[in-house]
């Protein structure tokens, strides 16, 4: 199953309430909380994330098969536990960048 999540933009301006994923040095927004399902993505200087993840939007898929959205592709990121309980990868497919999350029943950030 793969079901429309979001779209992500990356900025440099701090966002009203950002969380921070440690793993990647981001801090991003909720995207069911904005009309649009936009999160925004703003890196710290010294994040680990450069390329297309750092400098491209992306879209995202919540899937319940993460390792089989990946099959036969390199992913660019991932998969890593962008917090506890969502286990994400971005992969670039005929020049975009998608984003593939999966959820367990540990967390509900974003789920909705």
């Amino acid at each position: 199953m793969r079901e429309f999540h979001h779209f992500g933009l990356p900025t440099t301006e701090k966002q009203p309430d950002e969380t921070y994923v440690e793993a990647t040095k981001v801090w991003v927004t909720d995207p069911t909380a904005h009309p649009q399902k936009i999160e925004f993505l703003r890196y710290e200087p010294d994040s680990p994330v450069t390329g297309p993840l750092h400098d491209m939007p992306h879209v995202a898929f919540k899937t319940d098969d993460l390792d089989g959205e990946i099959a036969g592709v390199t992913p660019e990121l991932g998969p890593i536990e962008a917090m506890p309980g969502l286990r994400v990868v971005f992969v670039v497919k005929d020049g975009a960048l998608f984003e593939f999350m999966e959820w367990s029943s540990e967390t509900t950030w974003g789920t909705g």
